[in-house]
């Protein structure tokens, strides 16, 4: 009779996770070798790319402090899908070209919002294991 009561009660007060209404759900598995000479910005701390391999406009790669690397999503996540909403890097930062946004390539929010973006979505992050010195990213 208590449990139920708990789990009615603890189910209540989480916040809705809300979906990018702009991002469609792609499956992917990639593995890069981060010993080949393409991956050499990826052998510092804060060191970024951009890969056109997985995702939808494919992957921005960041190393977060020598051993441990984040991956997003190479689209602008504030607007719908066009010619300019591929993001690039540029030092720590992702930049869409469409209205200038700034995203941090260490959390992914939004840096530089402007007064019609209500709730700004973050960028999308995708899974990233290392093993050895390869890199594994999936959805």
């Amino acid at each position: 009779m208590i449990i139920p009561f708990l789990m009615v009660t603890w189910g209540c007060g989480k916040d809705k996770i809300e979906r990018n209404p702009y991002f469609t759900t792609v499956n992917f598995n990639i593995n890069l070798n981060l010993n080949l000479p393409a991956y050499n910005d990826l052998r510092y701390t804060g060191g970024a790319l951009r890969i056109r391999q997985g995702g939808i406009n494919g992957l921005l790669l960041f190393n977060l402090n020598g051993d441990d690397f984040l991956s997003w999503e190479a689209s602008c996540p504030n607007h719908p899908l066009r010619d300019c909403s591929t993001l690039s890097v540029n030092g720590v930062l992702a930049e869409c070209s469409c209205e200038g946004f700034q995203y941090s390539l260490a959390t992914g929010q939004l840096l530089n919002p402007d007064e019609n973006t209500d709730q700004p979505f973050p960028m999308l992050f995708y899974n990233v294991r290392r093993s050895g010195n390869t890199l594994i990213i999936s959805n």
